[in-house]
């Protein structure tokens, strides 16, 4: 998945600035404040290189939730637009630590061939830093009913 904050095609931007929770309210050092929200609308690929094949849209919404660290709570779409499942979805939700290597999210459902879907999502990060984003390795396990 490509998440990037930044560049002539950003993917990601953050809709609502948070705030600082420090004693004096300053500004805070980190990109990524207490109450951000920021809305995603990332390619999804077969690989992690720019020239990999896209497979989908990652369509979605994050909020941080932590007062220190960096944790979200994180509702995406995994839409589907290519082979066999183009034109289904996959909803994951999840508490996603970037401090974490390996993040776990739950399937909650999904459209098309994915309906009363069940799973999971592990992400990790491949290339990623938070003040431009990046390349996000997404597992997606999944058992349809």
């Amino acid at each position: 998945m490509d998440d990037f904050y930044t560049g002539p095609n950003p993917t990601a931007l953050r809709v609502v600035s948070g705030r600082s929770l420090s004693p004096d309210n300053g500004t805070a050092t980190s990109p990524r404040q207490f109450g951000d929200i920021v809305a995603l609308n990332d390619p999804l690929t077969e690989g992690p290189d720019r020239g990999s094949a896209r497979v989908g849209t990652a369509q979605g919404f994050a909020v941080r939730v932590s007062e220190g660290g960096v944790v979200s709570d994180l509702n995406l779409h995994l839409f589907l637009e290519a082979g066999e499942y183009s034109g289904s979805s996959v909803v994951v939700n999840g508490r996603v630590d970037l401090d974490s290597a390996t993040r776990e999210s739950v399937v909650v459902g999904g459209t098309g061939r994915f309906r009363f879907a069940r799973g999971y999502m592990l992400s990790r990060d491949y290339e990623y830093d938070l003040a431009n984003g990046g390349v996000v390795e997404l597992d997606v396990y999944v058992q349809v009913q």
